[in-house]
């Protein structure tokens, strides 16, 4: 859990100045679902993104 806010607030707070704790609350839900969760690599994948992951298993079923 301390991986994930440490990269939330290098990645995205501390770049950004909200106007209002809505805009805040919005701009981290974007983080986290378009760009944390698919873009970013994961160690239990491998180290890379759920992106690339399925990109890479896409392949793997063309060339069986």
């Amino acid at each position: 859990a301390e991986g994930f806010f440490g990269s939330l607030k290098q990645e995205r707070v501390h770049r950004r100045h909200y106007q209002t704790r809505l805009e805040a609350q919005q701009d981290v839900l974007i983080y986290i679902f378009i760009f944390y969760t698919s873009h970013r690599p994961h160690s239990y994948l491998g180290s890379v993104s759920p992106n690339q992951y399925e990109a890479d298993m896409v392949e793997l079923k063309k060339a069986a």
